[in-house]
């Protein structure tokens, strides 16, 4: 219910679109660092199993999760087109694995919809909107509303501050 009182006119702009399980998300390119190959990860014990660990970019170490299982999407093998997006999210940084990077698209207000109620595997919590490109759906997430407090304390603890 929450996600029907969003300003969708606060959602027209820019996302770097990418794929999960064959379906398509969004996140706003404001939060984008930058799309890495992926890297040898350090795994850091008792953490979540959606946290993979850390990686080194550039001698800054941040924290690196896969998105298919913190979205109970599924874990999968990770391909030549397995990437990592780097965001910055409340002063945090770090990593996300993705499926693929699509592109960046610019959305504009007749594109987006709130999202539906019904029928959708992931929480509506972290939908942002749904928006329609061409002959596909993309699903805008709030990537930040998805990190728990709790989560992102541990992600914080986990990257070099």
């Amino acid at each position: 219910m929450e996600t029907a009182t969003v300003n969708l006119e606060k959602l027209v702009g820019k996302y770097l679109t990418f794929k999960l399980g064959g379906e398509k998300y969004g996140v706003p390119i404001t939060l984008v660092k930058e799309i890495i190959g992926m890297l040898d990860i350090t795994p850091v014990p008792q953490t979540p199993k959606h946290v993979k660990g850390v990686v080194n970019l550039r001698g800054k170490i941040i924290p690196v999760i896969d998105l298919s299982i913190r979205l109970e999407i599924g874990e999968r093998e990770y391909t030549r087109e397995t990437c990592i997006i780097v965001l910055e999210l409340q002063e945090l940084m770090m990593g996300v694995i993705v499926d693929s990077v699509d592109e960046v698209v610019d959305f504009e207000l007749d594109q987006l919809q709130h999202p539906p109620q019904l029928g959708l595997s992931l929480d509506s919590q972290f939908i942002m909107a749904m928006a329609k490109a061409e002959d596909d759906v993309v699903i805008l997430m709030d990537i930040e509303k998805m990190l728990k407090t709790k989560e992102t304390e541990l992600l914080k603890s986990l990257a070099d501050t």
